[in-house]
């Protein structure tokens, strides 16, 4: 029995299509040379190639079903799909492929179900997917789409495919005729500023996501950002050598994104501040080779939490900010801070790198904020936990150094007092060295200018150490000081040994009072 045909008039290729469709077999348009088939020229393409859009959508929606022992399918390469292809709120049971196929009109997905979308090295104008479930592969490599992708909200069990894909923020509604026509060129920043753009920079909006499968976007191009607003990439997202260029503040806005691991590495290049503020990454979120550029903030990880944050671009212009961030692994390189780095509130398991000492110092020094205890006392625990007591001394010292300069000028005098003499308790050998001295000098003068005995009642010899020793222990031990009584210009000189050895004491004391008291937490 012949099936009907809801169309009157087929044309040839549509005749093709329209028979191929039952069992799934390939219908192809293309000439076989590569310049004419090229998909962004499919304007161009005559009637011998052009495919109404309602005859897909009505293909699809079972219009044409299979027969016994067939499975159906609209796989075709080479067509220009006129029209706006229409399948919103459809319950696709069979499987859509397209390859090198022009759309210039708009795909339209939205709450729609499907088995399997496939669109391969096509030039599609719009592809709106909003809330869209599709049970298996969303594919669009190497696809050029003029107007922006919107997935926000759909699931896609499968995986996503986005490599070598070319996709650009859409011509706002109220454009120019001029520039509709002219969206196949992409705009820049300013461009776009200059015709009041501002609010459409997004090539990829996406919020609310969830790919089961991973998304697979390396060698992705974009004139626009990807909105990425708590997505789920529960295999993982990989942007390795991503193109990604920011026709607003933002190259990736993806607050509170999930994902097993993230890969923008390997090349990967961003012209817009890459936002992950409180992000959750269960695995390797890394930056290995990125070129990351923006004014301001470059980079925007605070509230993450990640298991290892692999922070080694090959470039970095602007600043990064890890504020409020658990990290488990945290591998970096000095260079990945040249702009500045936000660190209050980070904690971090490990560190990793070999990055010396003095490095880290700076590092904890170029927050943009000013002095904050916090990172300075996180990063002393660190040393401390893997046994490196003087590296964890270095790091309190430098703190109480950065902190001075915040102070009044009583505070500063009696900080440096307290650096001079002991190294703020964190290098108590100072105070030995500083004793040994005074005693030394004290002994020396004083057995110069021996001083005069006070009682006349008994006969005492006058030995210069012990007396010079009493007066710089707060407690008077050999009872020297009240026995003799200093001549002259000697007497400012006692005083000022005797003031030295209560200031010394004090800072010993404040000094371990500090040490000890991390410890104790």
């Amino acid at each position: 029995m012949r099936r009907s045909r809801p169309f009157w008039r087929l044309t040839p290729a549509e005749r093709r299509v329209w028979d191929a469709y039952p069992s799934g077999a390939w219908v192809d348009l293309r000439t076989g040379d590569p310049e004419t088939d090229d998909p962004a020229k499919g304007s161009t393409w005559g009637r011998h190639r052009t495919v109404r859009a309602e005859v897909v959508a009505a293909l699809m929606l079972g219009a044409n079903p299979a027969g016994p022992g067939q499975v159906a399918g609209l796989r075709l390469a080479g067509a220009r799909i006129a029209g706006e292809l229409n399948l919103s709120d459809a319950s696709l049971t069979t499987k859509l492929h397209l390859h090198n196929c022009h759309l210039p009109g708009i795909v339209s997905l939205t709450d729609s179900t499907a088995k399997g979308l496939r669109f391969r090295g096509c030039d599609i104008y719009r592809i709106r997917a909003a809330r869209c479930t599709v049970d298996g592969l969303l594919e669009l490599d190497a696809c050029t789409v003029r107007a922006g992708v919107w997935l926000d909200n759909a699931h896609i069990t499968g995986q996503l495919r986005l490599a070598r894909a070319t996709l650009n923020a859409p011509v706002p509604l109220g454009a120019s005729e001029s520039d509709k026509e002219d969206v196949r060129r992409p705009f820049s920043e300013a461009e776009r500023r200059e015709r009041g753009w501002d609010q459409d920079h997004w090539a990829l909006w996406a919020g609310g996501l969830t790919v089961d499968g991973g998304a697979f976007c390396r060698d992705l191009r974009t004139n626009g950002g990807l909105r990425m607003i708590g997505a789920r990439f529960n295999s993982g997202l990989y942007l390795e050598r991503a193109v990604i260029k920011g026709t607003g503040k933002h190259a990736i806005y993806a607050d509170h994104m999930q994902a097993s691991s993230a890969e923008l590495s390997a090349g990967f290049t961003a012209e817009g501040t890459v936002r992950l503020r409180g992000a959750r990454v269960a695995g390797v979120l890394s930056f290995d080779r990125a070129v990351l550029s923006a004014p301001g903030r470059c980079l925007h990880l605070s509230h993450m939490q990640v298991d290892e944050l692999i922070l080694t671009p090959a470039s970095v212009s602007g600043r990064v900010n890890l504020g409020y961030s658990r990290i488990g692994v945290l591998l970096d390189s000095p260079g990945a801070y040249p702009g500045g780095v936000e660190l209050n509130g980070l904690t971090f398991e490990s560190l990793r790198g070999g990055t010396p000492l003095a490095e880290r110092l700076s590092w904890l020094g170029r927050d943009p904020a000013g002095y904050r205890p916090q990172p300075y006392e996180q990063l002393a625990a660190w040393y401390r936990r893997i046994g490196h007591d003087a590296d964890a001394r270095a790091v309190l010292l430098a703190k109480q150094r950065a902190r001075r300069a915040t102070l009044d000028m009583p505070g500063r005098v009696g900080g440096y007092a307290l650096d001079v003499a002991v190294g703020y308790g964190h290098r108590a050998w100072l105070a030995g060295v500083w004793f040994g001295l005074l005693l030394a000098v004290g002994t020396v003068v004083f057995t110069l200018n021996p001083p005069a005995q006070v009682g006349l009642d008994e006969r005492r010899v006058f030995h210069s150490f012990p007396y010079t020793l009493d007066l710089l222990v707060p407690v008077s031990v050999f009872e020297q000081r009240a026995a003799w009584e200093p001549v002259g210009w000697t007497q400012w000189l006692a005083n000022i040994l005797i003031a030295s050895g209560w200031i010394l004491a004090t800072a010993l004391i404040a000094g371990a009072t500090r040490l000890l008291r991390p410890q104790q937490n």
